[in-house]
């Protein structure tokens, strides 16, 4: 008889197959990973990803998933760690370009990937949002302080938009290393000036 799976078995093969689907989808891109790769990544049947997922959709969408809200983690552990509305705004952002670099593979299909954020993978939506949340809630800790004005949603990813930017560029080798914290650390500062009140 098959041995029957306790939920820490299922947890941990879920775990040791999204890092093999990670790692692949890094180095191949998804479009060119098979369920029967990653099953052969881990040396197990082809028909063993099945049991765990439905597809290599589903598959990416767990991935993606463990990615965004080990992110989120990471900026909201910058931000309690930091005391005034402007060492909060800085920790965020250092944790940002840190967890970038840091996973870069993690970072890359995050962002970079084309896949819908519905209902039909609502985990995924959850830690999108909660991914969303870091980027305006130290925005609404400096507006509290009288630091900047204007409409947190919009600051929030003026600033993003702004840090993405940059982490892409130096990933795709158009900035030299370390390139990106620099520049966002120029760029948020001239940003944070232009949002001063009465600026």
């Amino acid at each position: 008889m098959p041995r029957v799976l306790t939920e820490t078995d299922v947890a941990e093969f879920r775990d040791r197959l999204c890092a093999a689907a990670e790692r692949l989808f890094a180095e191949k891109g998804p479009d060119a990973v098979t369920m029967r790769q990653l099953a052969s990544a881990l040396g197990v049947s082809p028909m063993t990803p099945y049991r765990y997922f439905t597809d290599k959709d589903d598959i990416l969408a767990a991935v993606r998933t463990n990615g965004f809200n080990q992110f989120a983690a990471a900026l909201e552990a910058a931000r309690s760690g930091a005391r005034s509305a402007r060492a909060k705004a800085a920790a965020v952002g250092d944790a940002y370009i840190r967890f970038a670099f840091e996973h870069p593979h993690t970072y890359k299909l995050m962002f970079d990937l084309n896949q819908p954020m519905d209902d039909a993978y609502p985990e995924l939506m959850d830690a999108g949002r909660r991914a969303h949340e870091t980027q305006t809630a130290w925005v609404k800790d400096q507006i509290a302080a009288g630091e900047m004005e204007g409409d947190p949603e919009q600051i929030g990813a003026m600033f993003w938009a702004a840090t993405h930017g940059v982490v892409v560029l130096e990933m795709a080798g158009k900035l030299p290393s370390g390139a990106a914290r620099d520049l966002h650390h120029q760029l948020s500062a001239t940003l944070a000036k232009g949002l001063k009140p009465g600026a």
